[in-house]
């Protein structure tokens, strides 16, 4: 599965390719579906091959890499035009899920761009076939789970296993198995860096500031810290009741720099560090990522660093891993447009990214962006230095790093979302960005933000749960389902209700300091 560390296309000799088809929503393994039950509803209302196409697509490589090597983006363009004029002109109606959602993004600026960069179906051929573009689980500003796959190839449940089981995942036996697996395999796919966050400290806050500030775990908590902020005149008795993370604070080393003010912070910068080599060894270059060439000075100074916001994260990135970030950022660019009329933004590296790109002159369509909340989803950690071995990755979450008040488990930070992507990046574009007439929305495109509340299954008998709404699990929940069927029949947003929300997406959105 891994790609060609120098290209990201394939390696030599070996091709793996996506299946095409309907076939491709069949279910993952035993009891693991994600497409097939929404396909099957389609089929219930009248839809079948001639109107239902699956854009499947392979996800580990840049979009713009999918038409270079695949011709996916042309594909994707004939069938809907052909499902269109079969249909008698009725426009489609688009369901990417996740990814998927950048994906489409991209292959709307590609279809009306001129050749050869895009597929020259000229300005106004979104207006012309598309209907309504319905993301569920979409992670439009990225997520702040994809920095751990970059620096040690973890996550909070990783880190979790190593409180349970210490040094399981350091045995010299099962370590060069997993994680410096997983490592080089992140690292030779274009497509996690389209994960990186995007919007840098103005969207995810920075050593001091966070949109989410305030926000608690616990419901009845977060409730009376919004008393705070509210009521002035209790300021001083509330702040008590609750203490917030530093969110912005991506990535820090050391629980006490997580919650230090940021003035008692020493840092120390890392970017004018001299590398090493370590000792040589064939068979680790071979194994897995680029921090062979580190050396022990290396590794020190991004730990003396002490802590990253969303800006010196890819900063970090550039410093501990230049190859990867190189060969991606040629795809993919994580900042804020100033003046859309840019000649530059033009190239298709901006293009799935929505805080650089405007969407399509097509006043008539409909975005929506479904997303589930009620997830502790992760936000930023509390990170440490790993025993300096040969083959051993340097740094490693601190599983240690429990506060319940402040939502820290395992070594990670939560926020509300689905469990992978936070509210914030799943519904800020629609809630504030897009809406209305702004600089990425020129033609007023109507958006409606739908958020579905979790609920787990109450027995073993439910399965994963009909109003279950994790990332994956949410293309099964019957609410969201209702939803995209009465979309499919021809229902508009208004007619769908508008907005429906349950966390504090619009609240968060406010805090957000964007010129539009």
């Amino acid at each position: 599965m891994s790609l060609d560390n120098e290209t990201g296309m394939d390696p030599c000799g070996i091709r793996v390719r996506p299946i095409s088809g309907l076939v491709t929503a069949d279910g993952l393994g035993s009891g693991c579906f994600v497409w097939t039950t929404l396909v099957s509803n389609l089929a219930r209302i009248g839809y079948e091959e001639k109107t239902m196409f699956m854009a499947a697509y392979d996800w580990r490589l840049s979009f713009q890499n999918t038409q270079v090597r695949d011709q996916t983006l042309s594909r994707i363009k004939k069938n809907i035009e052909l499902m269109v004029a079969t249909s008698g002109g009725q426009k489609a109606v688009i369901i990417p899920h996740s990814a998927g959602a950048l994906f489409f993004l991209h292959f709307m600026k590609w279809v009306e761009a001129p050749p050869p960069m895009g597929g020259g179906g000229g300005p106004y051929w979104c207006s012309k076939y598309i209907k309504a573009v319905v993301n569920i689980a979409a992670p439009f500003l990225g997520v702040p789970k994809a920095i751990p796959l970059f620096l040690s190839a973890e996550s909070k449940d990783i880190s979790l296993v190593r409180a349970i089981a210490p040094g399981f995942l350091e045995n010299d036996i099962f370590q060069p198995q997993i994680l410096q697996h997983v490592m080089r395999l992140s690292h030779s796919w274009d497509s996690t860096v389209s994960m990186i966050p995007r919007g840098g400290d103005t969207i995810w806050g920075s050593l001091d500031w966070s949109p989410e500030e305030g926000y608690s775990c616990d419901q009845k908590r977060e409730m009376k810290n919004s008393t705070r902020v509210t009521n002035p005149a209790r300021a001083k008795s509330a702040i008590s009741l609750t203490r917030s993370a530093n969110f912005g604070r991506i990535v820090s080393f050391g629980k006490d720099v997580a919650e230090a003010p940021s003035n008692d912070i020493d840092r120390i910068d890392f970017k004018g560090a001299v590398k090493g080599h370590r000792a040589e060894n064939r068979t680790c270059r071979d194994l897995w990522a680029e921090y062979h060439g580190m050396g022990f000075e290396g590794t020190k100074a991004v730990a003396d660093y002490k802590t990253y916001t969303a800006e010196s994260i890819v900063e970090l990135l550039h410093f501990v891993a230049p190859k990867m970030m190189a060969r991606s950022t040629a795809h993919f660019s994580h900042g804020i447009a100033d003046n859309m009329d840019d000649p530059k933004y033009k190239h298709y590296k901006y293009w799935s990214n929505p805080l650089e790109t405007t969407l399509p002159i097509a006043p008539e369509m409909e975005i929506f962006s479904f997303y589930g909340t009620g997830l502790p989803t992760e936000r930023s950690y509390v990170y440490k230095l790993s025993p300096t071995a040969e083959c051993h990755i340097p740094f490693q979450i601190d599983s240690s790093a429990n506060d319940e008040e402040t939502c820290l488990k395992g070594g990670a930070y939560s926020v509300d979302g689905d469990g992978t992507v936070p509210v914030l990046s799943a519904g800020f574009m629609c809630a504030k960005a897009w809406h209305g007439k702004t600089k990425f929305n020129p033609s007023g495109i109507r958006t409606y933000v739908r958020e579905y509340r979790h609920s787990p299954p109450t027995t073993l008998l439910e399965g994963c749960g009909t109003l279950n709404c994790a990332h994956v699990d949410i293309m099964r929940n019957f609410a969201v389902i209702e939803d995209v069927i009465r979309i499919a029949a021809g229902a508009s947003g208004e007619e769908l209700g508008g907005n429906r929300v349950h966390s504090n997406i619009f609240k968060w959105s406010e805090k957000i300091n964007l010129q539009l």
